[in-house]
């Protein structure tokens, strides 16, 4: 099952207490340099700590297919508490169609979600009081990814329908502006069993001015110098991976150097080289999910801020793999899979603090939550999951 049949699209008041909170950091993959300083301005990267936790709860904003059987209104709005893990709904933004995917501004006041219909758009959403803020179109079919550039102008998007990606501006008050760019992937040409481009993600590299982008369609990342003022992209690279090993998912490792591949067809994950100021990546070679014969449909990987260890969503095998990560993040050596306690887990996060990991999972409407041991990396679901209608994505704060 490839990415367009998991979505479906081509086939066919927060309260109080929780609004009042400060909000921080973006639901989407940070630049290695990202994270909250600590007292001597080094991130808990670098010093290898973990932030301190939070007291009360923290919001957290769910994403589903508004237009699938069974599926969300809207944006789902739901509170966590950071000490046990337990998750409570508190309401919807409606009005936005199909939010499969979500990203936070780094100044924590707006979220931004694409619409994954035929005629692509993102939609901006105010955090303070959760008003719409307006839509502004992809130039493309299915739109899957979204992140916000760390210096907060420009919203990137990624078509998966029509394998192009976007550049929107992003305003003083978080509304996005007409496109200033799109690219569409026309080579290579598309892998074996594959009809055409599929852009899977669109993110920020370890260097600012470099944004990335993962097609499963045609086997590809493709690097992008991105003009920080006029909001245009220019490409200077592509990697590529074996014919038909379908990459959907790249994220990077703290230090920068290195990120983690996985590929969503051939059922494998890779450790990729980068090389800071040219953008030039390199993709190693295909590693084991450890999920056994055939595919699982590997969907993405996440990062402890310490870069010690790696989370991988199994869709098919419904597990979630644990690595650790050795050699200052050249290698990946898999420990186990631990079972998700859902179906279909389509998207990971961790918690502002790496205590707590999320999984959304499509298929069961539900999200599973995870205490992290710092130690060890292992995984301990907390609780029985939270209902939530086709879900697809969940973003801690």
């Amino acid at each position: 099952m490839g990415s367009g049949t998991a979505r479906g699209w081509s086939r066919r008041g927060f309260v109080a207490a929780v609004a009042a909170l400060p909000l921080a950091g973006c639901g989407s993959p940070a630049p290695p340099s990202g994270g909250p300083a600590t007292s001597r301005g080094e991130s808990p990267a670098a010093t290898g700590r973990r932030p301190s936790r939070p007291s009360g709860p923290r919001p957290l904003y769910l994403g589903t297919y508004t237009s699938a059987e069974g599926g969300g209104r809207g944006i789902g709005l739901a509170s966590y508490d950071p000490g046990s893990g337990r998750i409570r709904g508190v309401g919807t933004v409606t009005g936005v169609a199909d939010p499969s995917y979500l990203a936070v501004h780094p100044d924590g006041r707006t979220l931004y979600a694409v619409n994954e219909r035929e005629r692509g758009t993102v939609t901006a959403v105010r955090l303070a009081d959760r008003k719409v803020l307006g839509s502004r179109g992809t130039g493309g079919a299915g739109p899957c990814h979204v992140s916000v550039h760390p210096g907060g102008r420009w919203l990137l998007s990624a078509n998966y329908g029509s394998g192009s990606v976007a550049v929107h501006p992003v305003d003083a008050s978080g509304a996005l502006g007409e496109r200033t760019d799109l690219v569409t992937h026309s080579r290579p040409a598309p892998g074996p069993g594959q009809e055409g481009p599929h852009a899977h993600q669109f993110v920020t590299g370890p260097d600012p001015d470099t944004v990335l982008a993962v097609d499963l369609g045609t086997d590809t990342v493709y690097s992008y110098r991105l003009d920080l003022r006029r909001g245009t992209l220019e490409e200077i690279g592509q990697a590529h991976t074996r014919p038909g090993a379908g990459p959907r998912h790249l994220t990077f490792h703290p230090g920068g150097r290195y990120a983690y591949l996985a590929n969503e067809v051939d059922n494998t994950v890779a450790v990729c080289a980068y090389e800071r100021g040219t953008g030039r990546l390199t993709i190693g070679a295909p590693q084991s999910t450890g999920t056994g014969e055939g595919t699982s449909y590997p969907a993405q990987f996440v990062v402890t801020a310490d870069g010690a260890f790696a989370y991988l969503a199994n869709r098919g095998h419904n597990s979630i793999t644990r690595y650790a990560v050795e050699a200052a993040g050249a290698r990946l050596r898999l420990l186990d899979t631990v079972p998700v306690g859902g179906d279909f887990p389509r998207q990971l996060a961790l918690s502002p603090d790496g205590r707590l990991l999320f999984a959304a999972n499509q298929r069961s409407g539900t999200v599973s939550v995870f205490h992290v041991d710092a130690a060890s990396g292992g995984l301990r679901l907390a609780g029985r999951p939270f209902p939530s209608a086709v879900a697809v994505c969940a973003v801690p704060l």
